[in-house]
C-alpha cells in the first residue's frame, strides 16, 4: 500500500489533534495529504525523536489528542521510548510508524524490518503496548486509526508501505525554523496559553 493513500485516510478523521512527524518525502506527503493540519503538524523532527516528542507532548496536554508519525527507521533509532510508553500508558497518544523497510530519503539502504525477522509492533507489545499491530492494506490502515484516535490507552499501528514517494506533488515551502514558529503559535491559540512570549532584554 502508499504512504500517502494512508495519509489521506488518516487526514480524513483528524480535527484538532495535534501531529508530530519525522523527516523525508513523508513531509511533502503530509503537506500534501493533509492541508488543514497543516499548521497543527510540527515538520521535520529528526530520527529517534518523533515519538519521544509526541510523548512530551501528549503529557503536557493530557486532553488533546497528540499523533505520532514515525519511520521504521526513526523506531529503530530509539527503540526505548516503547518501553516508556508501556510503563506511563499515555491515554491521547496514536502512534504510526511508516515502515517502507528502507532509509528512503538517503537513498534506500535497507532498515532493520527490511530482513523479515524484526517485528516493531511485536516488541511495542513486548514493551507494555497491548493495542500495537501492523496493518498491510489500507482498509486494516484506516480500521486502526480510527480504533487508535478513539483508544484510552496508547496504541501503535505499523504501516507496511511502498517504498516509493508520491510523485508530483508540491513542496513545502516552509523551513524547519519557520515551522516551529507556525506550529507554536497553533497550540498557543487553540489552548490559550503562552508558550514563547516576547524576548526579555535587560
Amino acid at each position: 500500500m502508499k504512504r500517502f493513500d494512508c495519509m489521506k485516510a488518516l487526514s480524513a478523521r483528524l480535527k484538532d489533534e495535534l501531529v508530530i512527524l519525522s523527516l523525508g518525502a513523508s513531509v511533502d506527503e503530509w503537506y500534501n495529504a493533509a492541508p488543514h493540519m497543516r499548521a497543527a503538524s510540527l515538520f521535520q523532527q529528526q530520527l529517534g525523536c518523533v515519538t519521544p516528542q509526541a510523548f512530551g507532548l501528549a503529557a503536557g496536554l493530557p486532553h488533546r489528542r497528540i499523533v505520532s508519525l514515525d519511520t521504521d527507521g526513526g523506531m529503530m533509532f530509539n527503540l526505548g521510548i516503547l518501553a516508556t510508553l508501556g510503563n506511563e500508558q499515555p491515554k491521547n497518544l496514536f502512534v504510526v510508524v511508516w515502515d517502507n523497510e528502507c532509509y528512503q530519503s538517503i537513498g534506500g539502504p535497507p532498515t532493520h524490518t527490511a530482513s523479515g525477522r524484526v517485528d516493531i509492533a511485536a516488541i511495542a507489545r513486548g514493551a507494555g503496548i497491548d493495542n500495537a499491530f501492523t496493518a498491510r492494506t489500507l482498509e486494516e490502515f484506516d480500521a486502526h486509526c480510527a480504533a487508535g484516535l478513539a483508544a484510552n490507552v496508547p496504541y501503535v499501528v505499523v504501516a507496511k508501505v511502498a517504498g516509493t514517494v508520491q510523485p508530483d506533488i508540491k513542496r513545502k515551502h516552509s523551513d524547519g525554523r519557520e515551522d516551529k514558529y507556525i506550529f507554536v503559535r497553533h497550540v498557543e491559540a487553540t489552548e490559550g496559553i503562552v508558550i514563547m512570549g516576547p524576548s526579555e532584554h535587560n
